[in-house]
């Protein structure tokens, strides 16, 4: 035995370093590392999928009568970079199941990696029981490589939705396959198509009654990480999963043929609500008690909603796409948008008025009810029909007045529950006026201390965020808050004799009077004062030269600001940055000085239309930005006469 270990020892030791030689970088995996990296120039991408490939078929569950799907995925990653380490992982829920995870080296030996398996949640409002299953994995070296396989399958269809090309890590060689069985008919919509050159072929198999739906695409850079960016719907080339129905055994059923179809699911999980209004009857009757007119008995019970029932995305199984019972949500004083929307309607309906459950996709989301799937919406609020009008109210959204809309459900369809049909309507769309927040300061120099008054004030969604803001500080730190909002946190800065509008009255703009002093803003040197006259300096951060995708925008914007300077007596203007002007079908935007006697007025307007700044605009508004900076470094400067 003792002449035997040190043999075995020599054996073992040679099998794990051939092993390790078969599993690391050899010349060519380096040199098609660095070949990636040329394409991929990216700082922020370290790993790249040389081979990426999905494929998709399908059976039939004939003990529920559904159809299941089963999606595997598999992947040749590659290190470009020195070294990289990150997570790899796949998600599902109660409608899916990850049946293998594997991660394997280049030689394809298991890498055995420690995978864990937790719960996820998001800020998503329509979320279901998600959960997420990964491993930390890591690339020593360049070129060094990974084999994955993941297998998830579906037990529904209707919960697979679509599939992208583009990958959180930048592909070589992407192929995706589906394999559509003869008795069932699916339509693979092409979205976001134009401009890539993506090539399609199909295959009939007579064999086994199927067609199979090929799609290959070439170097594809990885979606963006970029913040205040559309959504993915928007911008990467995917294939939309349109179910319509199955045949089996001559008799074919829908599955979503068409939005009616969709709103029949969606109503049959509405209709299995017993909502019984008894719990909360004696709040909707304290509610209105005292209510003059229908518009306040509205108000009283929609901003009741909004205050004290706190929302929460997460729910689990079926609850992702059914409200919970109005009394469940009144009782708990918690629930998610749908849960939220159910005690809305019930607690109205209770008062006598005329309230529909409505779901509707949030700006996230490109599609429409044209395209009947699961992923065309990811919200739900409330409809109410009053005087021949449907006014929306959605309870998640705080602070918002009766008849405002969020910006991110604005122009948006939805779908209003009507009995056995349904309802299409739009949202209103605002204009940024309606956003519109007003800033003056009036100024005079003491010494080298700007000294005067400020009022500002607050409009729609700008005036609904503050108040949220500010109705969730303690009582005890709403002054501090307020001088810390007004001041910048600048201790330069002293505000004093603040005066507000009702700060709880969310029917009410926002309005903001006080006084003002700013030291170490003016400065003499023998005839001459020299003022730094803007203390906001919005927008001044907004530089997209490193961006490749359009920066989304939570609201419009709409800002003017004016500051009128008094000038001291025996003093000119000598020099003054230059005035900007330009504008797009996203913004119009001007800085202007204009003096009179004895006065400099300094103003600033920031209109954003659209919420958003297109790639197309970029190059305009960088320039823009350097030129607004520079008026924002740029002294005024004043010299005795």
């Amino acid at each position: 035995m003792k002449r035997l270990l040190p043999l075995l020892f020599f054996v073992i030791t040679i099998s794990n370093t051939n092993a390790q030689r078969k599993i690391e970088p050899d010349a060519t995996d380096i040199a098609k590392a660095k070949k990636l990296k040329s394409i991929f120039d990216n700082d922020e991408d370290d790993v790249a999928l040389e081979e990426s490939t999905d494929f998709v078929s399908f059976d039939f569950d004939s003990k529920h009568n559904k159809v299941t799907v089963s999606h595997e995925m598999r992947e040749k990653m590659i290190n470009m970079s020195t070294r990289a380490d990150i997570q790899k992982y796949c998600f599902y829920d109660g409608q899916s199941d990850i049946e293998a995870f594997e991660i394997n080296y280049k030689n394809d030996r298991s890498a055995r990696f420690y995978f864990k398996d937790e719960a996820y949640n998001s800020e998503d409002l329509f979320h279901n029981d998600a959960r997420v299953k990964y491993t930390a994995v890591d690339f020593p070296i360049q070129g060094y490589r990974y084999n994955t396989y993941i297998k998830k399958t579906y037990k529904d269809i209707k919960y697979f939705t679509k599939l992208y090309f583009n990958d959180e890590y930048p592909t070589a060689n992407k192929i995706i396959s589906v394999d559509i069985p003869d008795w069932l008919d699916i339509e693979l919509k092409e979205m976001n198509f134009e401009g890539f050159d993506i090539e399609k072929t199909t295959e009939p198999s007579p064999k086994s009654k199927s067609t199979r739906h090929i799609y290959k695409l070439k170097d594809i850079s990885a979606m963006a990480k970029a913040s205040n960016a559309p959504g993915p719907t928007y911008i990467y080339p995917h294939l939309l999963i349109l179910a319509k129905s199955y045949t089996k055994n001559g008799e074919t059923k829908p599955i979503f043929n068409s939005t009616q179809d969709l709103y029949n699911w969606y109503s049959s999980l509405t209709k299995s609500l017993k909502n019984d209004n008894t719990p909360f009857k004696s709040k909707v009757a304290e509610l209105i008690k005292d209510a003059k007119t229908d518009e306040e008995k509205i108000k009283s019970i929609y901003y009741w909603v909004q205050d004290n029932i706190r929302y929460i995305a997460f729910e689990d199984g079926i609850a992702g796409f059914q409200p919970d019972e109005a009394a469940n949500v009144f009782n708990k004083k918690y629930g998610d948008c749908k849960g939220m929307a159910n005690l809305t309607k019930q607690m109205l309906i209770e008062a006598g008025f005329d309230a529909r459950l409505t779901w509707i996709g949030t700006k996230h989301i490109a599609y429409d009810y044209s395209t009947p799937n699961l992923s065309v919406d990811n919200h739900m609020i409330c409809s109410l029909f009053k005087d021949g009008d449907i006014l929306f109210l959605d309870g998640t959204e705080k602070f918002n007045a009766f008849g405002e809309y969020a910006d991110r459900i604005q122009g948006k369809q939805v779908m209003i529950e009507d009995n056995d049909k349904y309802i299409l309507k739009e949202v209103p769309v605002s204009n940024a006026e309606f956003n519109k927040e007003a800033f003056v300061y009036n100024l005079s120099l003491d010494k080298e201390v700007l000294k005067g008054t400020a009022s500002k004030t607050y409009n729609g969604e700008s005036r609904s965020g503050l108040l949220y803001f500010f109705d969730q500080l303690k009582s005890d730190k709403k002054e501090e808050f307020l001088e810390y909002f007004l001041n910048k946190g600048n201790s330069n800065i002293k505000v004093s004799n603040i005066e507000t509008s009702d700060l709880s009255n969310r029917d009410l703009n926002v309005s903001m009077d006080y006084d003002i002093e700013i030291k170490n803003a003016a400065s003499s040197f023998d005839n001459s004062i020299y003022i730094d006259l803007d203390i906001d300096k919005e927008l001044s951060n907004y530089d997209f030269k490193e961006r490749d995708v359009d920066y989304i925008f939570n609201s419009k914007k709409y800002l003017e600001s004016t500051t009128n300077l008094s000038i001291p007596d025996g003093y000119n203007i000598s020099q003054l940055p230059k005035d900007i002007d330009i504008s797009s079908d996203n913004y119009d935007l001007s800085v202007t000085f204009t003096t009179s006697t004895g006065l400099l007025s300094y103003k600033k307007v920031f209109k954003i239309k659209n919420a958003k700044i297109e790639t197309s605009d970029f190059d305009e508004w960088n320039t823009f930005n350097e030129e607004l900076n520079t008026v924002y470094k740029e002294q005024i400067i004043l010299t005795k006469n």
